[in-house]
């Protein structure tokens, strides 16, 4: 087993990265976007309207914010990888008893706690890996850690797709994707190094709860950012599906989805190195508010796969960014700072699908609440732009 002086030489850290990336695509890509592939078989075998949808994706981000709150506890108890590790085996729990549940309290109560271990799995796993990454010297490699959540994409919703061509129903689709995210907890546990350091850093007790007034804007803006992309992230399915002359790529355009997110860190930290991550920020709002609005205006197959690639190629590296540049402008412990910019981002969830369910149902259309996202992210470049 890896210990905590194998992340330090190059081999030992190319573990811990391909770690905080299945870690992350099996906690994130997986535990928290699988719904989106299952939910259009799962509205039409169950008669669900679409603010029932939107209310259970709302529920699962409900508890990304609690689980947000609960990771920034300094007296949190443990090391840092048992907490990735039983988020993980949390996650795929849950993601797994989806496939038995019958009523939508119990979809609610699944979907909350499994929100929780994804948060627990996002911020304490970073926390982990981009620390040891940088004592080793190798931060590069943090590009390679945030390509989990479209590696889990891609590889969950190629999983979906292959059971629905085999007639399978929604139930077995979580069943799957649950079953795949226990077997990639296993290769977690191999990978992650064991660091002996416990969740309680050497500078928290010293920590400057003041926050920068350029970590404020950013939270507002991350904020922004969660509530304009997670309309398009939590519905592109289901607008594919309910468009006749787009449904036939229902099968594969969340794979697009996936393969767009998986490089989409690296590219964007590498616009941020001649930008810098500020102005980098601002422009990857603005090209997802154009992917946002291609999704509701532009129903075509050349559109629908510019939603795909513009949103999905943008998210992740909306994430990464953000939460390199608060880690830069964190006063005292890091974790502070990452814990707080997941709040902001978990309370724009929140509202995002629950919105978008309502209006839509009462206007049978997803425009007006994608209009309104894509107004959202470009107030949230304003805010992100120093």
């Amino acid at each position: 087993m890896a210990s905590m002086s194998d992340a330090d030489n190059p081999s030992g850290a190319v573990r811990t990265a391909l770690g905080g990336l299945l870690a992350i695509a099996a906690g994130i890509g997986v535990g928290r976007f699988v719904y989106t592939p299952i939910l259009p078989p799962m509205v039409e075998a169950l008669g669900l309207s679409k603010s029932q949808a939107g209310l259970i994706a709302s529920a699962n981000f409900l508890g990304y914010l609690i689980g947000a709150l609960l990771a920034a506890l300094p007296s949190l108890p443990g090391s840092r990888r048992a907490w990735v590790i039983g988020a993980l085996g949390t996650s795929a729990l849950t993601t797994a008893a989806m496939a038995v549940a019958a009523t939508t309290p119990a979809f609610l109560a699944l979907r909350f706690v499994g929100g929780a271990a994804s948060a627990f799995v996002l911020i304490i796993a970073s926390t982990l890996v981009l620390e040891l990454l940088a004592t080793a010297g190798r931060g590069g490699l943090s590009a390679l850690h945030f390509a989990g959540v479209g590696t889990g994409i891609t590889v969950s919703a190629a999983l979906v797709a292959g059971l629905l061509e085999l007639g399978q129903s929604w139930r077995t689709l979580w069943l799957a994707s649950g079953v795949l995210s226990i077997a990639v907890l296993a290769a977690v546990a191999v990978l992650l190094p064991r660091h002996r350091a416990q969740m309680q850093d050497a500078s928290a007790a010293q920590a400057d709860d003041a926050l920068d007034l350029r970590l404020r804007r950013l939270i507002i803006a991350y904020g922004l950012f969660g509530f304009g992309y997670i309309i398009t992230a939590t519905f592109l399915v289901a607008i594919v599906r309910g468009t006749p002359a787009i449904r036939s790529l229902e099968p594969v355009i969340w794979i697009v989805f996936g393969l767009a997110a998986a490089p989409s860190v690296a590219l964007w930290t590498r616009v941020a190195t001649r930008l810098g991550i500020q102005t980098a920020f601002a422009l990857a709002c603005v090209v997802e508010a154009a992917g946002v609005l291609a999704s509701v205006v532009w129903q075509t197959a050349g559109g629908i796969f510019a939603a795909a690639i513009l949103v999905g190629g943008t998210f992740m590296g909306l994430t990464a960014l953000g939460l390199i540049r608060a880690r830069a402008l964190a006063q005292g412990n890091p974790r502070r700072a990452l814990a707080l910019m997941t709040v902001a981002f978990g309370v724009g969830q929140i509202i995002g699908p629950y919105f978008a369910g309502i209006v839509s149902d009462r206007l049978d259309s997803f425009t007006v609440p994608s209009v309104v996202a894509a107004a959202a992210l470009l107030v949230a470049a304003v805010f992100a732009w120093d």
